[in-house]
């Protein structure tokens, strides 16, 4: 069985994974007879924020590992635990958990850094040229750590310029693309989807990463051999 690791990065999209966008995932790898090895980092958030107000709620801490449990109905693993000779491929819904729990781009921007755990893992799976997936904002997590290892890598975003801008000056491409597609760089072998960086109805969104996750399970079988 194709083993998938997918990196949460807490739960609620203003201040961890987006839900919709994270559970649609689990869907199409299970649909697709794949396994979810649901994994974030064991880390504060960088704050709470009350999702029926939008604001951030002063005082209150939060577990990204802990809160990404939920999502993942408590199989969930620390990112120090998890090894890429164990996975076929990594995936990341979107959220701003990913710009601001598994990096620190909400802040920095094109300076950001990414959570050393998650940036060990998806740097050795990209090595390692096995595919990745990246959903929503996680382009710029994977711009951050592939700059180094994959220059001018190919991402989409969808069509914001500011963020377009950002991704460019970490040295990846960005290409526009609508909510319900995917770009594919096949050098890299990452394939993204813009979900809900763009004002997309979760229709839309379901069928981006449905063929997302589609492309990801077709490359693990391009000469891979299943992990585990």
């Amino acid at each position: 069985m194709v083993r998938v690791g997918v990196c949460l990065s807490g739960c609620g999209f203003l201040d961890g994974a987006e839900i919709h966008e994270s559970v649609i995932t689990l869907l199409a790898l299970d649909r697709a007879g794949a396994e979810a090895v649901c994994f974030a980092p064991d880390a504060e958030q960088m704050h709470v924020v009350n999702h029926a107000s939008g604001e951030v709620a002063e005082g209150e801490r939060r577990n990204v590992l802990v809160e990404s449990a939920r999502i993942a109905r408590g199989r969930i693993r620390d990112a120090a635990e998890v090894q890429a000779a164990e996975l076929d491929a990594l995936v990341f819904p979107g959220g701003y958990g990913a710009a601001k729990n598994l990096s620190d781009f909400a802040v920095n921007g094109p300076a950001c850094a990414v959570h050393p755990e998650v940036a060990r893992l998806l740097r050795d799976i990209a090595e390692a040229g096995k595919p990745l997936g990246v959903i929503c904002i996680a382009p710029a997590v994977c711009a951050a750590v592939l700059r180094e290892v994959a220059p001018k890598v190919e991402l989409t975003i969808g069509s914001d310029a500011g963020t377009a801008e950002a991704l460019e000056k970490m040295g990846a491409r960005h290409v526009v693309c609508p909510a319900g597609e995917i770009h594919v760089d096949e050098g890299r072998n990452v394939i993204s989807t813009p979900a809900y960086m763009l004002d997309s109805r979760i229709s839309e969104v379901a069928t981006g990463i449905e063929k997302l996750v589609a492309k990801l399970i077709e490359r693990c079988g391009a000469g891979l051999t299943p992990a585990g």
